[in-house]
């Protein structure tokens, strides 16, 4: 298994509703790209204060490389990142993208 982890730094003129809306555009990826076993999105909920400013994230769980390698040139995935991009703070300087496996 792979998990897929992003870390976000929204855009502070983001709305709540926004950011569920981009959230639910991850999670309906699990609907059209084969291989993915769980999505999980939300909030820092650490009290440590050590996010650097990353208050948002998500990650979704593959059942192999091969599935998240999929994913990643899907053109749902494709058009789903856009987005994010586009309401990170500094575009691709407001996302970390961290794949384990699990």
């Amino acid at each position: 298994m792979i998990l897929h982890i992003v870390f976000i730094r929204f855009k502070n003129a983001l709305q709540q509703d926004e950011k569920q809306a981009l959230y639910e555009g991850v999670a309906a990826l699990k609907n059209v790209t084969p291989g993915i076993v769980d999505v999980k999105y939300g909030p820092n909920v650490s009290s440590e204060g050590l996010n650097g400013g990353f208050l948002d994230g998500f990650v979704v769980t593959f059942e192999s490389p091969e599935a998240r390698d999929a994913y990643l040139v899907h053109p749902e995935h494709i058009a789903v990142a856009e987005k994010l991009v586009a309401a990170a703070d500094g575009g691709l300087s407001g996302l970390i993208v961290f794949d384990m496996a699990a």
